[in-house]
């Protein structure tokens, strides 16, 4: 059952966390030209000469990909935060950055001042690292087993709205004129002061209040209003369970995770899935679709409303790929998905090179531009952040996920800062970089990838033993070398209590 306050706060939640991070990713695209003007006009009046081409590249390619930067400092600071605060909490503090980046971005223009938005651009950078982190642990902390799934795509598919949002807004009959860009950015305040009034009056995570806070009572209640039910002992005792079983093993650290035998090849898989991920070339085309369009001959006027379609492209796909991952499996739809995006790239190439000979070919460039997020959405779009928490056990995921982020976001970083130098170096060939990126990937997921779905991780474990040269039962001792507890502690350990000052429950 989906009570209430559980749609209210997945919606919430999403709508002031990954929609802002699906947003600031395709804003940026529309008001290229008159920010870069504005670039120029400041640049002008304060050292009385125009800046030169290749300083505005590099400017404007800093704005883009500084945003990566920000997110990556998010993704490292957040786990303390998080622990600190709660979860909840940490997505209501997290709308200060939203809402200083949007008045640094909005204000900008009419303060003279190009390096507020390039600011604006790093703070929002760090409210989408965190987001990132906070939404996927606080939904999952909510919500029914049941429905764990379905609401894990709250946050994929906000991302993709997001992404659309942007792209309407920074229409010229709205947002999109020399006068009215700023407002684009202004616009992020109003997601974060809706989640900012309504999450505070819905509870935190009952597993945070039960296990971290030792707050049985609130838990309780937060259980309560999340199931839409009054007897929730189940809850609370499965939960408890779950932290005695826990509390046998140490968190690992990320130094211990790399030197872990047992996973090495697990480890090794999330960094190219998570690489290809981001330099696969997706986000190329959000940050700078309209020279792409451009480029393929559309005219001026028209590709505002062609870039449209790539937000609906995009949104379709990831509610597709939603549906089909437990039937399907994560292997072909990671692979084909690669494998497709090779064979459109390709095709993007000769009709880009050849656009000037046919007179249709400027619409297969589009068809391709659009299959190509398609592709990706099917499959890359979402499934390396499903393959880092299926390759680790619980007490090794904190590190997995601190070592995805990073490559993620530095990969995101490149692909901003570079792709314009190698568009202006490659021209119509510069999306070969980005077939042979997926290319390779997808070489790598078919030799070294096992199917993942419907099994357990001592299952995934065993399918990676032979390649990691250890047997299961050696695994299952590498796992947490030198801290192996003594069979007399792991039975003191199997009764948990938990005090809260009014009561104690204990399970055996």
């Amino acid at each position: 059952n989906w009570s209430g306050s559980l749609i209210i706060a997945s919606l919430t939640g999403a709508f002031g966390s990954s929609f802002l991070y699906g947003y600031n990713l395709s804003v940026v695209n529309a008001p290229a030209v008159h920010i870069k003007k504005f670039y120029n006009e400041t640049w002008e009046r304060r050292y009385g000469f125009s800046v030169d081409e290749s300083t505005l590249t590099l400017l404007w390619s800093i704005t883009v990909s500084i945003f990566a930067i920000g997110g990556l400092v998010g993704a490292i600071i957040v786990t303390p935060i998080v622990k600190f605060f709660g979860r909840k909490c940490t997505l209501v503090l997290n709308n200060v950055f939203a809402v200083t980046a949007a008045l640094l971005m909005s204000l900008s223009s009419l303060a003279g001042s190009f390096e507020m938005l390039i600011l604006g651009r790093i703070i929002m950078g760090v409210d989408a690292g965190i987001s990132l982190s906070a939404l996927p642990m606080y939904l999952s902390e909510i919500s029914p087993k049941e429905i764990r799934g379905s609401l894990g795509q709250f946050t994929a598919i906000f991302i993709c709205i997001g992404v659309f949002t942007g792209q309407v807004l920074g229409l010229p009959e709205i947002f999109g004129q020399e006068s009215r860009w700023p407002y684009l950015f202004g616009a992020i305040i109003v997601p974060s002061l809706i989640q900012a009034v309504v999450l505070p009056f819905l509870p935190e995570s009952p597993r945070y209040l039960l296990l971290e806070k030792h707050n049985t009572r609130k838990a309780e209640k937060a259980f309560q209003t999340f199931l839409g039910k009054d007897d929730v002992s189940h809850e609370v005792e499965e939960v408890l369970a779950e932290s005695r079983v826990q509390r046998n093993t140490k968190l690992v650290s990320i130094l211990q995770l790399l030197r872990t035998r047992a996973v090495r090849w697990q480890v090794f898989t999330v960094v190219v899935t998570m690489g290809c991920y981001q330099l696969c070339g997706l986000n190329a085309i959000w940050y700078y679709t309209n020279n792409i369009f451009s480029e393929a001959g559309i005219n001026h006027e028209t590709i505002p409303y062609v870039t449209l379609s790539t937000g609906a492209v995009e949104t379709v796909a990831a509610v597709f790929s939603g549906l089909v991952i437990e039937r399907l499996g994560r292997r072909p739809l990671l692979i084909g998905g690669f494998g497709l995006m090779v064979v459109f790239f390709a095709v993007l190439t000769v009709s880009l090179t050849l656009q000037e000979t046919v007179y249709w070919l400027p619409y297969l460039s589009i068809f391709c531009i659009l299959a190509v997020i398609a592709s990706f959405c099917i499959g890359p779009g979402g499934i390396p952040f499903v393959l880092t928490g299926e390759f680790f056990q619980q007490s090794q995921r904190p590190a997995a996920f601190m070592i995805a982020g990073t490559v993620n976001w530095l990969s995101n970083f490149a692909v901003g800062l570079l792709f314009p130098f190698i568009q202006g170096g490659l021209q119509t060939y510069c999306f070969l970089v980005f077939a042979a990126i997926c290319f390779a990937g997808a070489t790598y997921l078919f030799f070294v990838l096992p199917e993942t779905k419907n099994k357990t991780f001592n299952e995934i474990s065993q399918a990676f033993a032979k390649r990691n040269k250890v047997s299961l039962e050696m695994q299952e001792m590498n796992h947490y070398p030198g801290e192996r507890k003594s069979s007399a502690e792991q039975e003191s350990n199997f009764t948990s209590s938990v005090d809260n000052g009014e009561t104690k429950k204990e399970i055996v």
